[in-house]
């Protein structure tokens, strides 16, 4: 109840907000985000963007608020974060807080630093090689994404000149617009962070329970024991034992941990204008999980789960090499993507509706209290609804990828029937 309270108050303040930027007439850019030009920088020279205005969209501005960030944003602040990069074209390592930068309440950096730039929180590197070195002062909004021939890349604006900033390299090769770029950049994001806290969170728990159990041998549950007990029964007998019969002792530690990390993660994303952390929707995360599931299952299938998966006996061997044997093979892969796929489509998806209804209210800000007033409040109320099912989501996800992992397990480990 205390969290939809704080929601609804915190959805109608941004009603005020947005009815203020009406007035004083504040633009927002694709993302949101005030990116009017300056004419002039802070160094008095011409400014390298075309001034105007841009529609506000919630779309873009979802995005930008579920992805990983070089910085950690709670409510208007940006708390720094290390930053750790590696640039490819020198060879050279940069250990520094990404407080260097400067960055407004956007996450956009007023500075840069040894040819690395923040936008919208998260590092770029210029392309340009005369670009100088050191800690240079940009001016306000010197960061911008422009759009060019259809494909929007950042530039930075210095001394009048244009410099297009590259995104940092990444290990996919392109499969999902990555690829590899100028640097690689090894800090420790927003993400990071909240993976340290949400395990430090379980592991402090998971211990003070521990040590009630040992202290209160024999007693009732009590406090935070009577919370997790049931929760923790639940996967035990509804999960573990029906699913990996005798074995259950054996993989129930791997179960519990995919449940309450997942579960831990999820909830603590969904904590109002804190860091707006979305480690669960990330495919970098739900890779890794699916990964180990992958591991964990084939490595301990017995004879009988390989026998059935490539040569199974009794069929007819035109029909086994040309049919089922690679339909069995390709299910050995499409099994940790399906797992990876829907933990990433799931909790991404109910991230971006919240703030896409939370942006509905400067959509419709024009100025008049009516209309922001009216749209604030079916926000609010559409918004205080997603949560209570994303609430449950958190909950239901956590419990269908431990079911899922449980279940491959067991058919690798199932022995024969004859």
């Amino acid at each position: 109840m205390r969290k939809i309270l704080l929601t609804f108050c915190c959805v109608l303040s941004l009603c005020f907000l947005a009815f203020a930027q009406g007035h004083e007439g504040h633009d927002h850019s694709h993302d949101g985000h005030s990116h009017s030009t300056e004419a002039h920088d802070s160094h008095g020279t011409h400014g390298c963007f075309e001034e105007g205005s841009h529609e506000f969209n919630p779309g873009n501005t979802a995005f930008h608020h579920i992805s990983d960030q070089n910085v950690f944003s709670i409510g208007p602040w940006q708390l720094p974060l290390p930053c750790i990069l590696y640039a490819k074209d020198s060879g050279k390592w940069d250990f520094f807080s990404s407080g260097k930068f400067h960055p407004d309440g956007h996450g956009v950096g007023e500075f840069a630093y040894n040819k690395y730039v923040l936008f919208e929180g998260m590092v770029h590197r210029v392309k340009d090689a005369g670009f100088p070195d050191g800690h240079i002062e940009l001016g306000h909004h010197m960061v911008q994404e422009v759009e060019v021939e259809g494909e929007k890349k950042v530039y930075v604006c210095y001394e009048g000149e244009k410099y297009e900033a590259l995104y940092k390299s990444t290990a996919d090769g392109g499969l999902f617009g990555g690829g590899v770029t100028n640097f690689f950049d090894f800090s420790l994001t927003k993400n990071v962070i909240s993976m340290f806290v949400v395990f430090l969170l379980l592991g402090w728990m998971f211990i003070r329970i521990a040590n009630m159990y040992k202290k209160r041998e024999g007693q009732a549950p009590k406090g935070i024991q009577s919370l997790i007990e049931p929760v923790f029964i639940f996967i035990q007998d509804e999960v573990a034992k029906p699913f990996l019969g005798h074995k259950w002792e054996v993989y129930l530690p791997y179960l519990m941990a995919l449940f309450f990390s997942i579960l831990g993660l999820n909830l603590f994303g969904q904590i109002p204008f804190l860091g707006n952390a979305n480690v669960t929707g990330n495919l970098a995360f739900t890779a890794v999980l699916a990964i180990f599931t992958f591991l964990v299952v084939n490595l301990s299938g017995n004879k009988h789960y390989w026998e059935h998966t490539l040569w199974m006996p009794g069929v007819p061997a035109w029909l086994k090499l040309f049919i089922l044997t690679p339909v069995e093979i390709l299910g050995l892969f499409i099994k940790p993507l399906t797992l990876m796929l829907r933990l990433f489509a799931n909790i991404t998806a109910g991230h971006m509706v919240l703030v896409i209804f939370v942006g509905l209210i400067f959509v419709f800000a024009q100025g008049n209290w009516g209309g922001v007033l009216g749209t604030s409040v079916g926000s609010g109320l559409l918004t205080i609804f997603m949560m209570s099912i994303e609430l449950l989501v958190a909950f239901i996800q956590a419990f269908v990828f431990t079911i899922l992992t449980a279940s491959y397990i067991g058919a690798a480990t199932e022995e024969a029937h004859h």
